[in-house]
Order: structure tokens, then C-alpha cells, then sequence
């Protein structure tokens, strides 16, 4: 039996240092936290200091006698879970439950030899503080999802839950949505002029921008018309030349937040795909020569700091693959956001050397493509600015001025390398602009084109996931950590609607908002929510006591409750009309949800019974055994599972979703697993075959704990049950 027991979280983990660690030492996974709360009920005394009563998660039970016993066998034990606040908790549960005395806490950035090594010499005991915080996030979910959703299932609808960051990312959607239907497009009108120093060749735009040297506005046609007669028959002549030169900085290094953005943007993945495919680029894969080793570092992290010695390979690979012109005078420090924890350093490669190119091969095309943008990302943090000359035009015709700007690359630098992603696909960098033909002071232009164009003032745009991910860190909601888990859950409540990859509330969503921002103001107050973590942020410090914190917030709170019980309206939605007649009786049929789903029945129910299935829903996965599609289906008894189109000639079946990746074990598809409906990992389809890694915590299926089974179980069921009743 090895002297030495190290338990970490995932089967990767343990895979990754078993190749770093000798015999002396035994490496075992905890899969996640082994307690919770319970789900049946609240499980917090609020009367004795919001004491929690927490079990062992039923399908950790296993688990957690298999780490009594080899506990029990060695002489140290070491907790090596993530090095982030819901780490520090699923330590401190694995302490509680195994009844350990005096385990080493350890932590390290990147699951690296010299880095798993030093941690081990630099073991510390749990942070209270830092468990705390998390216990406290974890109480103010419960209570807020426990104590309003009952409410809403007798007020609006049964099943129904709220949350106390997910409702906050529900009302960013839907006051947008009322911005964008409450605006008046306002006319305004742009005149620009196409002129040339000598031939068509040289050739150049030029917009109006004063007259009398004052800003000009052209509200309308009639402006413009006006503008077109006085400037019939001008004389076009260069007024000033300025020339500039402009250097613009590479962004810093990803943090979470900025990572689940650029992925969006430029890969057109989800948060939650980005999360998962950076777990699994974090916690290690087969690199040939190496072993398994993990290829990023911490990928939840809301820092931009960078080790040492990690800028100085930076530098190194920067000189001898681009030149010495191409590697800053000073070695770049990002300013770190005002929130930052700073706890460790922001995402990048564990090796420069590690070129995307030469490891593609070894890894999914998913993998692939993100650990590219994290390698050329942080490659391009570490490098020269770029450096561009700029030319600004200004160009009189009678009293009326012209402006034209142009931009010359002088040097790429960092450009070389990466170029960020825009929100804006209108948005113009001095990169995109074209040069201007060389002109000077008093030069004599010609007119070749004076084109006027009606334009109107447009409304704010709706939130992508980008773009809701970049709101929801500027105000303070939630944490980087717990975006990915936002999203999904308000998708899957059906709260809000992806249309064309950008958010939309639903009508039972804006229903539900409306009343708790009425019922529950502070609650639902974007500054309240983002003072939350600011108090978080200081228990996590040892600033403030966890207890005292959640008085202040549980008084109020429970006042407004009460008033909402008595206060709050009754709400009927309807059934959304399917735009169809029923196939039997003619009458219309309207859009309907049971617990398989939602269904197109009869709005005549329960005389008429018709009902009209969706069609399979395809999965973006190959059938792993002809190539053809995978469709999601059910049984007779209603439970989804995947098939190939092509049944009966494929008879691929399985009962989790195909994630498109290869058993790294024993070559079979790998598929989702799942427990009561939500995804915790991934498994090998074949049953010979015990290859499983759990994917993500299992508080992050609800944002980092937060709304997580906000009913309990019994109720949940009877209110899904009741939902599919016609």
C-alpha cells in the first residue's frame, strides 16, 4: 500500500500524475464534491447561524468508501481539487467525509511535473475563509431558488424556478428586449464624396463632416438636397494633411470570461462547450515523448498575471521565431480587473514550445482549435505592439469640409500572430482602413462621385453570448466561473430563446421576471447582486463573517417573501397557437410541454386527443458506426436516447449523447453520462469498458451552485407530470 494517498477530482488528474509521481504514491479521484445539500429539502437552520445539513451525494457513495479505505492505508493525504474557491469547498467535504485529521491541502496552477513537485513541498492546511465564501454562495442559492419557486408554481405555473444570479441574466435580456421594441429609429443622412489627386487609380473616400468649420448634422432629404446644390460645381482642395503614428497593444492573456467570449466569437462555441473542451485541455492528454500532461493551465481564473518564467519562454520562442524586433523593451503587466481574486495566473499554454500545429494531431478537432486561440492569445500578450501610420485628410469644397483617414501596417508585431474577434461587425481598426495616395497641403482634387444615403439610428443590439458574458462581468454578476452554467440553465427553463445565436425572452420568462423584479426588487437589482459578491469576495478575504452576511441579506428578504405570498398576482400564460389546424377536428393547435419535451396538441384537450411529435432533433455528431446522422429519440416510455438515421441498416443505438470523441481506453465512441436529467461527464458506449470522467463539478450544472435544485425532487416530478397532462 503506497505510504502517500493524493486525491484529486477527475480520472484525468489521476491519469496525469500517476506519470509524474512514483510508487510511493497512490492517486485517487473524488469526481467532484462527495456532500451537498440535500435535495428534498432546504437542509439550512437559518434559527442556528444558517447551520447547513449536508449528506454524501448518492452516486459518490462508492466513491467515498473507496477513499476511507485507502485513506485508512496511508500515512499522508494529500487534497489536490482545483486550485479556485469551489476546490477549497470540495477539500474541505472530502476532510468531512473521509474523517480526516490533518490532510495537506495542495494546489497547482498547471498539472505539470515541476509544478505538481513544488506543490507537494508546498502543502498548507484548508482556507476556511475561502470554503466559507463558497458555502455562503452555495446557502443563498438554496434559499433564494427554495423559497420563491414554490411561489411561482402556485402564482404562475407548476415546475417553474428562479435563481438568485440566473433571474439577474433573465432581466438583462428582457429589459434589452424592451429597449430594442420601444425604439424610434430617427433619420439622418450622410453625404460622402470619391475623389482622386490625378487618376482613377488613386482613388479615395472622403465623408462630410462640418460646414462653417462646426459639426454638421443632415436630419433629413431636404438638408441633403440642399447640401448637394451648394456644393454643385465646387472646387475639391486639400486643407491640412496630419500625419501620426499610432501603436496599439495586444490584448492581455485569457481569463475565463474573455476566453468564453473570443471562443464565441471566433469559433462559434458555446460557454459551455468552451469550458468543457478547456477542462479537458487543463487536466491532461497523451503528448508523444511527454506522457500525459496537461496542455493549459487553470482555465477558471479572473486574473491576467503571468509567471515569470513563462514570459521569459515566451520571449525566448518570440526572438527566435519572429526576431528580436518582434519582443517588447519591457516584459508586458496587465492591470487586473477591479474584482479580480487574483488567486492564480490567467490561461495560456503550459509550454510555449508546444506548437498547436505539431500536437493537432493528438487531439480532437475541438481541442484542437481551442488550444490554438489560448496558444496564439498568450504568444501574442507577450509581444511588440503594432505600429501604424496614419494619415487624416481634411479636404474644403466652398464652406463645407471632407475628412478621409487612412492607415499604413508599419510594423504588425503582435498582428503577426493573433488578431481579436469584434462584437461589432461594423467596427473598423486602423488595420481595416486602406492607405490614402500620397496628397499634399492646398493639392487640387478631383470629384469623381458625391453619393448621399439615407441612414436610420438603430436600437441596441440583442445580447449574444459574448456579449451577455461581457455584461454580466462589467456589472459584477455571478463569476466567470458560473456564466458557462447561467446561459444553459435559462435556456433550459425556457426563460429566454437563442434566435440566431442571440438571446430572446420568452413569454414565460418575461412573466416570470416581471414579478420578481415587482415582488422581490433587491433580489432582482443588478447592483444588489454585484454587492453579493463583493461581500463574497471579502468573506473569501476573511474581511467579513459569513454569518453576519447572510443575516443582512436573509432579513430582508424573508420580509419581502411574506408580502409576496399575499401580494403577488395570479398569472395564466397561453398556449402559443402552432400556426396549424388539428388534423381531426379543424380546431387550432397550440405549442405544448410535458416532461418528453414539447409537443403541438389539440387546443381542444381533453376532447380531442391529437397530438403531432417534432421531428428528431440531429445531433451535430457522425454516426460513429456508418458516418451517417445521429438523431435524438425516445422509447415508449419516454426516455431520450440517440440512433443513426439510417436504422434498420445502422443499428447504433446509445442511451447518453455522442460527444463525437474516441475512448481514450479502448477506441469506442464516447458518450454523455447523465444523472436525473443533467449532464455530469462523459463515459466509453462500450459497457466492457469502465473508462468515465466527470466533465465539471456537479454545482456548476447550475452555475457554480448557483440555483442549483431549486425544487425538490418529489414536487419537481408531480409538477413535470402535471405540464404533460394534454
Amino acid at each position: 500500500m503506497a505510504k502517500k494517498l493524493i486525491i484529486v477530482e477527475s480520472p484525468a488528474k489521476t491519469k496525469t500524475l500517476k506519470g509524474f509521481l512514483g510508487a510511493d504514491y497512490q492517486v485517487e479521484a473524488s469526481m467532484g464534491h462527495v456532500r451537498d445539500l440535500p435535495e428534498k429539502k432546504l437542509s439550512i437552520d437559518i434559527e442556528n447561524d444558517f447551520a447547513p445539513t449536508y449528506v454524501i451525494i448518492p452516486e459518490r457513495k462508492d466513491v467515498v468508501a473507496k477513499l476511507k479505505a485507502a485513506a485508512k492505508g496511508a500515512d499522508e493525504v494529500y487534497l489536490a481539487s482545483d486550485p479556485d474557491r469551489e476546490g477549497e469547498a470540495i477539500s474541505w467535504h472530502l476532510k468531512e467525509a473521509l474523517g480526516l485529521k490533518e490532510p495537506k491541502r495542495i494546489q497547482f496552477n498547471e498539472i505539470t511535473k515541476t509544478a505538481v513537485l513544488a506543490a507537494l513541498q508546498n502543502y498548507r492546511t484548508i482556507d476556511m475563509d475561502r470554503v466559507n465564501a463558497q458555502q455562503a454562495r452555495r446557502e443563498l442559492d438554496r434559499i433564494v431558488g427554495y423559497k420563491i419557486s414554490p411561489l411561482l408554481w402556485r402564482k404562475v405555473k407548476k415546475g417553474l424556478s428562479a435563481g438568485r444570479v440566473q433571474s439577474v441574466a433573465v432581466r438583462l435580456i428582457t429589459d434589452r428586449e424592451r429597449e430594442i421594441l420601444a425604439f424610434n429609429p430617427v433619420e439622418y443622412w450622410t453625404i460622402g464624396a470619391t475623389l482622386t489627386p490625378d487618376t482613377v487609380k488613386n482613388k479615395f473616400d472622403a465623408n462630410l463632416t462640418e460646414r462653417d468649420n462646426k459639426k454638421i448634422e443632415i436630419p433629413d432629404q431636404a438638408t441633403s438636397d440642399k447640401i448637394l446644390s451648394d456644393l454643385d460645381g465646387a472646387e475639391y482642395r486639400v486643407k491640412k494633411v496630419k500625419k501620426s503614428e499610432k501603436r496599439r497593444n495586444p490584448s492581455a492573456p485569457f481569463i475565463t470570461s474573455t476566453l468564453q467570449q473570443e471562443a464565441s466569437r471566433k469559433l462559434g462555441f458555446s460557454a459551455k462547450r468552451t469550458m468543457m473542451v478547456a477542462q479537458q485541455l487543463y487536466e491532461g492528454l497523451d503528448v508523444a515523448g511527454e506522457g500525459h500532461v496537461g496542455l493549459i493551465t487553470y482555465m477558471r481564473t479572473d486574473s491576467t498575471r503571468i509567471a515569470d518564467e513563462a514570459q521569459q519562454s515566451a520571449r525566448a520562442y518570440i526572438v527566435t521565431e519572429y526576431g528580436a524586433a518582434y519582443a517588447p523593451a519591457q516584459t508586458k503587466q496587465y492591470k487586473k480587473g477591479g474584482a479580480a481574486q487574483d488567486a492564480h495566473e490567467a490561461i495560456r499554454p503550459t509550454s510555449i514550445e508546444r506548437v498547436p500545429d505539431q500536437i493537432a494531431k493528438l487531439l480532437t478537432a475541438e481541442q484542437a482549435k481551442l488550444y490554438k486561440l489560448i496558444w496564439q492569445r498568450f504568444l501574442a500578450s507577450q509581444m511588440a505592439p503594432a505600429v501604424f501610420d496614419v494619415v487624416t485628410v481634411d479636404i474644403s469644397a466652398r464652406n463645407y469640409t471632407f475628412r478621409a483617414t487612412g492607415s499604413t501596417v508599419k510594423f504588425d508585431g503582435f498582428l503577426r500572430v493573433y488578431r481579436e474577434g469584434k462584437d461589432d461587425p461594423n467596427q473598423v481598426d486602423d488595420e481595416d482602413k486602406q492607405p490614402l495616395p500620397a496628397l499634399s497641403d492646398d493639392q487640387l482634387l478631383k470629384l469623381l462621385q458625391i453619393l448621399p444615403k439615407q441612414h436610420f439610428t438603430e436600437p441596441p443590439p440583442r445580447y449574444t453570448e459574448a456579449t451577455l458574458v461581457k455584461a454580466l462581468e462589467e456589472k459584477g454578476i455571478g463569476r466567470p466561473s458560473t456564466y458557462a452554467a447561467i446561459m444553459s440553465t435559462i435556456i433550459d427553463r425556457k426563460y429566454v430563446e437563442l434566435e440566431q445565436k442571440k438571446f430572446k425572452p420568452t413569454e414565460l420568462g418575461t412573466t416570470v421576471n416581471d414579478l420578481l423584479v415587482k415582488h422581490f426588487p433587491s433580489v432582482l437589482d443588478i447592483a444588489f447582486t454585484a454587492e453579493m459578491e463583493t461581500k463574497l469576495d471579502d468573506v473569501a478575504d476573511g474581511k467579513e463573517d459569513w454569518v453576519a452576511m447572510m443575516r443582512s441579506f436573509y432579513g430582508p428578504f424573508a420580509e419581502s417573501l411574506e408580502k409576496a405570498g399575499e401580494l403577488m398576482e395570479k398569472v395564466k400564460i397561453e398556449p402559443k397557437l402552432a400556426g396549424i389546424d388539428c388534423p381531426n377536428c379543424g380546431k387550432p393547435m397550440v405549442v405544448r410541454s410535458s416532461r418528453f419535451g414539447e409537443f403541438v396538441g389539440c387546443s381542444d384537450y381533453p376532447e380531442c386527443k391529437t397530438i403531432v411529435r417534432p421531428e428528431a432533433e440531429k445531433i451535430d455528431v457522425p454516426c460513429p458506426k456508418c458516418g451517417g446522422e445521429i438523431v435524438q429519440k425516445r422509447s415508449r416510455k419516454g426516455a431520450i436516447f440517440y440512433g443513426c438515421k439510417e436504422y434498420p441498416k445502422c443499428d447504433f443505438v446509445a442511451w447518453g449523447k455522442p460527444t463525437g470523441e474516441d475512448c481514450p481506453t479502448c477506441g469506442s465512441p464516447v458518450v454523455e453520462n447523465t444523472y436525473r436529467g443533467r449532464v455530469i461527464g462523459v463515459k466509453c458506449h462500450n459497457a466492457e469498458c469502465d473508462y468515465k470522467e466527470s466533465t465539471k463539478k456537479p454545482s456548476e450544472e447550475a452555475g457554480e451552485n448557483d440555483e442549483a435544485e431549486t425544487e425538490p425532487a418529489p414536487q419537481r416530478e408531480l409538477a413535470t407530470t402535471a405540464q404533460g397532462k394534454g
